[in-house]
């Protein structure tokens, strides 16, 4: 039996792993305990997808268990042991505002939570495959000391400048700067991941995501951008633009996208490596773009308005270099570009709209 072990499984990244890997055979325990609920309210709650998948996954198995505790984890792994070939660790505290409220809660859950999923890896299924979903806030605001010019409709790194053609690569320092401490507790996740495959020999792999998207999150204005905006203009909810003038950018990667290349990576796993993956040239807007494309999609004007104070550490442009995952696995290509993006999303909340049920936003991450 092969088994393949995710956290976070009812969430975005976490509910398209469940679906890839049974697709392909695989037996699935899925971990999620629906602490969205807790972070972000009744709106960010994941129960929904969690029944969707246990009523259309039959190789699916759900545990409502918390990642930081070591008792209930060493349950689920002695129970499957070495019948797991891989373990994708999607769960987390994801939005770096939130963090500030409760700091132990952000750090147990993305640091020691992170430590306890390789230790029950390394002690039961040593030779599994390790994916780490970490995030390109382990740059802190570095990308913001960037030569960046100013735009009409974004801002733009110079051309003369390394990073303008391609994006930001993985030699971007991660010292001595503001991370926030959401940033904080996904760098001691990430070099933990790191250190289990260079110390211990590990297959483990560390995705750097930028804005991670799709119709199958749910989110709030803490935590999202591309699929948060969705749904506020199908919806016709206020929508409010934080600081850098609403021409900051970022890159989009569809959650297929992504799922994807960690199964590239499963085919050919290597020890400690780090990956920037996003949407890169390929995929990326900024939010006055991407509000633009929005109002023609639902054919609605939003009701946007301006903070002129941005969120401490925000990026005002972030693109990722993904030419090294390129590299390693010639035959991963993204499918989804920024429009084919939003177009699903949006379809997604009208089909809601129209169904009357409950609002779900999908979120980027």
């Amino acid at each position: 039996m092969s088994v393949a072990l995710i956290t976070g499984s009812a969430g975005l990244i976490g509910s398209e792993a469940v679906r890839f890997y049974a697709a392909k055979g695989f037996e699935i325990v899925g971990i999620d305990n629906d602490m969205r609920s807790y972070f972000f309210g009744a709106q960010g709650s994941v129960a929904w997808n969690k029944t969707r998948l246990q009523e259309t996954i039959s190789n699916y198995t759900h545990y409502d268990l918390d990642i930081r505790s070591v008792e209930a984890l060493q349950a689920v792994f002695a129970q499957y042991g070495k019948d797991i070939e891989v373990v994708i660790h999607t769960a987390a505290q994801p939005s770096h505002d939130w963090a500030a409220r409760e700091p132990f809660t952000d750090f147990t859950v993305n640091a020691n939570g992170t430590l306890n999923m390789l230790e029950m890896t390394r002690q039961h299924c040593p030779d599994a495959v390790f994916i780490f979903t970490s995030t390109n806030k382990v740059y802190g605001d570095r990308p913001n000391s960037l030569p960046l010019i100013e735009k009409a409709a974004r801002w733009e790194c110079d051309a003369s400048h390394p990073y303008a053609e391609h994006g930001i690569d993985e030699n971007m320092s991660i010292d001595s700067t503001l991370h926030s401490l959401f940033g904080a507790s996904k760098v001691a996740a990430d070099v933990l991941v790191q250190e289990y495959g260079r110390y211990f020999g590990m297959k483990t792999g560390v995705f750097r995501g930028g804005c991670l998207t799709g119709p199958s999150h749910s989110g709030a204005q803490l935590h999202g951008f591309l699929s948060y905006l969705a749904h506020c203009a199908v919806h016709q909810k206020p929508y409010t633009v934080f600081g850098y003038k609403g021409k900051q950018v970022r890159d989009n990667i569809h959650a297929h996208d992504l799922i994807t290349s960690f199964w590239s990576f499963c085919q050919n796993p290597r020890a400690g490596e780090v990956y920037n993956m996003g949407g890169g040239r390929f995929s990326n807007c900024s939010m006055l773009e991407a509000i633009a494309i929005c109002e023609k999609l639902s054919g609605k004007d939003m009701q946007c308005s301006y903070q002129e104070d941005n969120r401490k550490g925000d990026h005002i442009w972030w693109i990722s270099d993904t030419r090294k995952f390129e590299q390693h696995y010639p035959e991963w290509k993204r499918e989804y570009n920024v429009e084919r993006i939003l177009a699903e999303i949006v379809l997604f909340q009208e089909d809601l709209l129209g169904s009357g049920d409950e609002p779900r936003t999908a979120v980027a991450g």
